[in-house]
């Protein structure tokens, strides 16, 4: 007899006085020794070697497909005693809390399949079936980790958390310099400018302080510190030259600054832009008609100089230049009056009219029928 055969002989015989009780269902090897396996009917050289019982193969020959448990993922790295603690093989549980201790401690239920799958403990997000619940995952919270809210492994915390924005992003809240939270003392509700995307993009409403954003206020890249300098968002006023002074200072045409202009930019130009700048000229008792509002009619075609406080409103104030370049007829050497309104419209110089009557000669009959012209009487002027 070999050696081999030699030692397998005497392990035998100790076995069967290890096992020397009877028990239903198990097998029977050579020699006529019970095998502690129960009815696993298998050879015992197919996990064990000649040198004893344990340790036992590195990789034993058996299919455990045939079993009501085939091995996938992490399961097939695993050494058979980690889960199959006591000799009889057949008696081991198929429940995950059978063999995997509950870290949760119940709180997320006894099923590990509902988060995990058998290549590993760690959860990605398709493998989660829900979190259906008062904080449903949107935007880039669906894309993180758990434990990146669930803090603290086997301490983790599933229920009773808060859903509030600064249990987790109080670090974010407390880091942001532009502008800075904190000083400008804003909410900790990052909901109020933020969505659950991303930081970026942030919105606010505006409506909220009583001073709507529109036209140029809300066109992008506009930012919240183009206007709340040194992060003063509680006591901004809504003042134009807040924030529009230089812009007041720096205008030439007409200049703001010589021509003592009001500070209330909303008299003559609206949110959407600059130009075109209007102004209610009414206000001032000289009402704009005809061609005096034409543009690309400019406020210095009458304000030369920056003269807007002591402009004159008598015609030749402007219009002097046309009263002595006039030739049909010649206004000036005709003595003609120099309120142009006497014989013209805003509308246009052409065509003219004269009250004829007030000279003594009202003009009747075919004296007044056009082409009628003053230098048909009036030669020589």
């Amino acid at each position: 007899m070999s050696r081999a055969g030699a030692v397998l002989k005497v392990i035998a015989v100790a076995l069967l006085a290890f096992t020397a009780y009877s028990g239903t269902g198990e097998a029977q090897v050579s020699g006529g020794t019970r095998s502690p396996h129960g009815n696993l009917a298998i050879p015992c050289q197919n996990c064990h070697t000649a040198s004893g019982w344990t340790p036992i193969r590195a990789v034993p020959e058996f299919d455990h497909n045939r079993t009501r448990y085939p091995l996938r993922g992490m399961h097939q790295s695993v050494t058979c005693a980690q889960c199959h603690i006591k000799p009889v093989f057949s008696n081991v549980g198929q429940r995950c809390q059978d063999c995997h201790a509950d870290i949760h401690k119940r709180q997320l239920g006894a099923n590990c399949e509902a988060c995990h799958t058998v290549r590993g403990w760690q959860v990605s997000i398709q493998q989660i079936q829900q979190h259906n619940n008062r904080f449903p995952l949107t935007g880039a919270h669906a894309a993180v980790d758990c434990d990146a809210c669930h803090k603290g492994g086997a301490n983790s915390k599933f229920q009773t958390m808060s859903t509030a924005c600064a249990s987790c992003h109080f670090k974010d809240f407390q880091a942001t310099t532009n502008p800075n939270h904190v000083t400008a003392k804003f909410s900790t509700d990052c909901n109020t400018c933020h969505s659950s995307d991303n930081w970026l993009n942030a919105k606010f409403d505006h409506s909220s302080t009583g001073f709507l954003l529109t036209g140029g206020h809300a066109v992008p890249p506009r930012q919240c510190t183009d206007c709340h300098t040194n992060n003063n968002y509680t006591l901004t006023t809504s003042a134009c030259l807040t924030c529009h002074l230089k812009d007041f200072q720096a205008t030439k045409n007409p200049n703001h600054v010589a021509a003592n202009f009001p500070s209330n930019c909303l008299q003559c130009h609206t949110t959407a832009a600059w130009q075109p700048a209007k102004f209610d000229h009414s206000t001032v008792n000289f009402v704009l008609t005809g061609a005096h509002t034409v543009p690309p009619r400019q406020c210095t075609d009458c304000h030369v100089n920056n003269n807007y406080n002591l402009t004159s409103t008598t015609c030749v104030s402007c219009h002097l230049k046309d009263f002595q370049g006039a030739t049909n007829p010649n206004h000036v050497s005709g003595g003609f009056a120099q309120t142009c309104e006497t014989c013209h419209t805003t509308a246009a110089w052409q065509p003219a009219t004269f009250d004829h009557a007030k000279s003594g000669f009202p003009l009747t009959g075919a004296h007044t029928v056009p082409p009628r012209q003053c230098t048909d009487c009036h030669v020589n002027n």
